[in-house]
């Protein structure tokens, strides 16, 4: 489990399991105690097992951008998925 520091929260990384498969989730934990919220991130992907979904969850809290200030959503680039295999593959330049 990873975590980082941002004003007023701090997110940490995790896997759940949902049946057979596992899920990427990211924390997040109010610096002034309260409950945490958990986001599921990569929300079209499963995984077989758990140390997939938690490395793609570190994976996604590293490209965490800032946080909601009012419950503390992590908030990423628009279209952003984390996953490479996503990307659009560059032009050939000539």
């Amino acid at each position: 489990m990873a975590e980082r520091e941002f004003p007023n929260f701090t997110l940490r990384s995790s896997a759940t399991r949902e049946g057979s498969r596992y899920t990427a989730l990211i924390s997040s934990h109010p610096a002034n105690g309260g409950f945490p919220n958990y986001f599921a991130v990569y929300e079209n992907r499963s995984f077989r097992d758990e140390a997939s979904a938690a490395v793609a969850a570190e994976k996604a809290l590293g490209l965490v951008m800032g946080v909601d200030e009012e419950d503390g959503a992590p908030i990423f680039a628009e279209g952003e998925t984390g996953f490479d295999d996503d990307k659009e593959p560059a032009a050939d330049a000539e």
